[in-house]
């Protein structure tokens, strides 16, 4: 008997063996700063559609640029320091180039010596691989389509001033890719190619404004062209599309004005010295605005058919003239005794000399006046953007025409392709309303740019949540929503349309439930041939001729299974509008399972056909300018973003290029995800996700987070990239530490969203606890900003949860209502009236629902413990929401420990500060969820004398460990 026993033993033993070695860990925090990942917005594709490159690297590190033939498995990889770059290529794919930023260990030692840094530049020929490097770049840039030639702009030297007014220039090298010879230009302060390539313009900025002026180069004879000379700066070169003309400004010194006086200067029919150049100042000229003069912070551009000059205007202030003040003044002598005060008195008066300005003690002080169309702190935070606003205006060359088409009312003025139109918004009568709850209008004005008239065609139109109107490629047709329907306008007969009286289905979005005015769904814009209007109901895309009366359902009645055209993508970067002569790409999606896809309609066709729909989200979708090659990413909750490449329209066959989150393999990491149907205690039917954790066994409970905010199940299959988030929660490292992760979708009613939170999260917890998962004993709860709020609400309502963890949490509606959104300088009232907040009007008329829903007003209910966040500098949510809540739970003797992160806004910035409050977190769930000892910040706190120890003591042992 003992040794069959014996035998199965061993039999056995190989078993629970391999089970042991296929247990992979956790993924710890330390783990998560070495994690090597790509960087999502460094994908570039080379014109033929060959190369496909790419940054890599740790989460703390320095990085390499990955350079992949599309083909087959050739690759280079090369270092490129601490900093993301991405790759640019040459038009004809022969040559790429980037820069290669300092070490990580360099930028640190460099914050201790104040040592400066430069950027490298790599040139590469493909496909032989052939490296030039470059040392201290500041810019750089190919010859547009000719791919001949390689600008480069080296940064200036340490010892060259740094004087506001010293001379701006560097050496310029232009490096021939053929021939690999180099060219270099001096003093250079800007430069840009024209479209073929063949022409660069530059400027000069040298010492003393030696030699300053504009300068062409002709690239295939070398001859340079100076266009204009002259002891003045030049900026903000701007070429037309076409590359055959170019604007830009100039200023010069003025003895009579504060700041430089700007000019406009237009060059065109270019033809070396031959060139046409029109400069205009506009200063003292007829029908030019006193007091203003050309701004120097807008970038100047040409009509389309080169007849018009548009640019900025600004206020140009002079100089107070002492020698003038008296001027004009009529001399009155006065006797001194006809006023009955002694001579003397009346001389020593006359001779005391005036303070000085630096002398004279003034009050620091604002005035808030209820009459401010916007509050002092709005004024105060956007007083930069105000004292550098530019009206938009207009100069035709033919009649030396000026023309103002923006101004001090209609600030917000937009052109409309071809340049026939400008359409002006004015909402000076309705802004301080506006300011105050939040629903915005405006007057709309029709700018004819021919004869400069200006005639209003909307009065008081409803813009929250809608935009503006969207133009055709012709500039004559536009279109816009309006109480729930679509228009069209004729911009040349002012006749207006209906677009979707035909249509059977609802423009307003179902999905959007805050407090505005029937919010529109969206405007995919026009056809290319000013034709056709393309727009979305909530799931179908139509096309709509400009006049209504033809309507064709792109998508066949997808509102049945749920399926919507969500998005479409901009493969064709020259087009204006959408040409449906092109095969057109679009994203799908279905609410009810969440699956996504890509779809095609044909050129010429008038049926979007999906290509594939599955369990994945799909984006970053890309056509070669010049190949045939397509590429496109793909991503879901276990799988990291890769990319893939098809040549076929249909995209059949795709290829995977990249391979991102190589470690992925080495931890335990989610089995996967389950979406759950609930219905909410409103009887609204709802979703949930949650996310299974690592090493998941059916039958078996786990640790759950329930995270919130609003609507999170149309992530579903979107992926979690381990890192360090300004927030502190990462799903991914919960997962895979055995938590499971759940995300409800929740509902809004006006004028209750703490208690529409309650009636959403509430039973989607007991929901997913009815599928066995979820420990109901073991459910915490976390949400940052709106969702810091819905915690902090929640634990007021119910017990379900056994800990919270609220990040920068609104906890007094009431109070919170009017104090200052202090990222913006407005008021919250806004917000709450029109936006997430979801209370109107003001708590004076609606005290109940403020009251009701506000956390502080139920305080004494609270029986989880909670992790509060709130920083000092919080720009959103004032800090002072944060202490009032603290305090109330810590009066009451409830479990509360508060984190402040000294100098932090709204979310952690600073990396520091954002490892530190991830761990933390982690530590308070591990020890609420999973028994784990109590940390002593939690169980004892930190004495504030201690709390230097207390960090260089965390510090250190992170150190130790990694």
């Amino acid at each position: 008997m003992n040794s069959i026993r014996y035998s199965l033993l061993l039999l056995l033993l190989p078993l629970v063996v391999s089970v042991h070695a296929q247990q992979k860990p956790a993924l710890s925090w330390n783990d998560v700063s070495k994690w090597n990942f790509i960087r999502g917005n460094t994908y570039a594709l080379s014109p033929n559609g060959q190369w496909l490159s790419w940054a890599k690297g740790p989460t703390e590190g320095d990085l390499q640029t990955v350079i992949r033939k599309v083909s087959d498995t050739t690759n280079f990889s090369y270092p490129i320091g601490a900093n993301p770059s991405t790759v640019v290529y040459a038009k004809d794919s022969k040559y790429l180039a980037f820069k290669v930023s300092a070490k990580e260990s360099e930028v640190k030692a460099a914050k201790k010596t104040m040592k400066p840094l430069y950027d490298q530049l790599v040139l590469l020929s493909l496909p032989g691989n052939q490296k030039v490097t470059f040392e201290k770049v500041k810019t750089f840039s190919f010859s547009g389509e000719s791919s001949e030639w390689l600008a480069i702009q080296f940064t200036a030297s340490e010892s060259t001033s740094k004087d506001k007014d010293a001379a701006k220039g560097t050496d310029l090298l232009l490096y021939q890719l053929s021939t690999k010879k180099s060219y270099n230009l001096g003093n250079v302060a800007e430069y840009a190619f024209n479209k073929a390539g063949n022409i660069l313009a530059y400027t000069i900025d040298a010492n003393g404004q030696n030699g300053n002026g504009i300068f062409i180069r002709d690239m295939k004879t070398g001859l340079i062209t100076s266009l204009e000379n002259d002891k003045a700066n030049y900026k903000s070169i701007n070429w037309n599309e076409n590359g055959d003309a170019f604007a830009l400004l100039k200023s010069n010194k003025n003895e009579q004005y504060k700041e430089d006086v700007f000019t406009v200067i237009g060059i065109n029919k270019i033809a070396g010295e031959q060139s046409n150049k029109v400069s205009y100042t506009g200063i003292g000229l007829k029908n030019f605005p006193k007091n203003m003069g050309i701004s120097g912070n807008g970038t100047p551009y040409w009509s389309e058919d080169q007849s018009s000059l548009f640019f900025g205007i600004n206020i140009q202030e002079k100089k107070a003239d002492s020698t003038s003040k008296d001027k004009g003044k009529p001399q009155v002598k006065t006797d001194s005794l006809a006023k009955g005060k002694p001579e003397g008195k009346q001389k020593a008066k006359a001779d005391a000399k005036p303070a000085a300005k630096a002398d004279i003690e003034k009050p620091d002080m604002i005035i808030w006046n209820w009459q401010d169309k916007r509050l002092q702190s709005a004024q105060q935070t956007q007083e930069m953007r105000d004292k550098n606003y530019t009206f938009l205006s207009s100069y035709r060359i033919a009649d030396q025409k000026f023309s103002q088409l923006a101004d001090s009312n209609l600030k917000n003025v937009v052109v409309a392709p071809q340049n026939l139109y400008a359409i002006g918004y004015d909402n000076s009568s309705y802004e301080l309303m506006g300011n105050l709850d939040g629903q915005n209008y405006t007057d709309i004005y029709l700018i004819n740019l021919k004869t400069g008239t200006k005639k209003r065609i909307f009065e008081k139109f409803y813009t929250t949540g809608r935009g503006s109107l969207s133009f055709a490629p012709n500039g004559k047709w536009a279109s816009f929503n309006k109480d729930g329907a679509f228009y069209s306008i004729n911009l040349e007969t002012l006749q207006q349309y209906n677009l979707t009286e035909k249509i059977k289905a609802s423009f307003v979005d179902e999905q959007d439930d805050h407090n505005t005015i029937k919010p529109s769904t969206p405007n995919f814009g026009w056809s290319s041939d000013s034709k056709y209007a393309l727009i979305k109901d909530n799931y179908d895309l139509w096309r709509i001729s400009a006049d209504g009366k033809n309507v064709t359902a792109l998508s066949d009645n997808w509102k049945s299974k749920k399926q919507e055209v969500q998005s479409k993508f901009s493969i064709y970067p020259k087009d204006k509008g959408t040409d449906l002569s092109k095969d057109q790409y679009f994203t799908i999606f279905n609410s009810g399972t969440k699956k996504a896809g890509i779809a095609v309609l044909e050129a010429g066709k008038t049926s979007i056909r999906p290509l594939f729909m599955d369990d994945n989200a799909y984006g970053a979708f890309q056509k070669a300018s010049d190949g045939n090659v397509f590429i496109y990413a793909k991503q879901n909750n276990e799988k990291s973003p890769e990319i893939y490449a098809s040549t076929t329209t249909n995209l059949a066959n795709p290829k995977q290029i990249t391979k991102n989150t190589p470690d992925q393999e080495k931890y335990a990491w989610s089995t996967g995800v389950k979406l759950i149907n609930y219905v909410s205690a409103n009887g609204d039917s709802l979703q949930a996700a949650l996310y299974l954790p690592a090493n998941y066994q059916e039958g078996k409970s786990y640790p759950t987070i329930t995270y919130i905010y609003e609507r999170l199940t149309d992530e579903l299959n979107f992926y979690s990239m381990p890192g360090f988030p300004g927030g502190g929660f990462n799903k991914s490292v919960y997962t895979s530490n055995g938590y499971a992760v759940l995300m409800p979708d929740i509902k809004y009613k006006l004028n209750d969203p703490g208690m529409s939170a309650v009636a959403c999260v509430v039973p989607a917890v007991k929901a997913a606890i009815a599928t066995g998962i979820v420990d109901e004993k073991r459910v915490a709860i976390h949400g940052h900003s709106w969702g810091g709020y819905q915690t902090s609400f929640l634990i007021t309502q119910t017990n379900i949860f056994k800990a919270a963890a609220a990040g920068a949490p609104l906890t007094n509606m009431i109070s919170m209502y009017s104090l200052i959104y202090w990222n913006s300088g407005g008021t919250n009232q806004a917000i709450f009236e029109s936006s997430q907040g979801r209370l109107t009007p003001g708590y004076w008329d609606n005290w109940d629902a403020f009251a009701r829903n506000s956390p502080v007003y139920h305080i004494k209910k609270v029986q989880t413990p909670l992790l509060l966040l709130h920083n000092d500098k919080d720009g959103a949510v004032d800090y002072t929401q944060g202490i009032e809540y603290y305090n109330g739970l810590r009066r009451l003797n409830k479990p509360v420990v508060m984190i402040t992160y000294r100098g932090e806004n709204h979310g952690i910035a600073k990396l520091p500060n954002r490892k530190d409050y991830a761990v933390r977190m982690m530590e308070y769930f591990d020890y609420m969820l999973k028994d784990k000892p109590a940390p002593e910040w939690w169980s004892k706190g930190v004495n504030r004398l201690d709390m230097e120890k207390h960090l260089e003591a965390r510090a250190f042992e992170k150190a130790e460990e990694q």
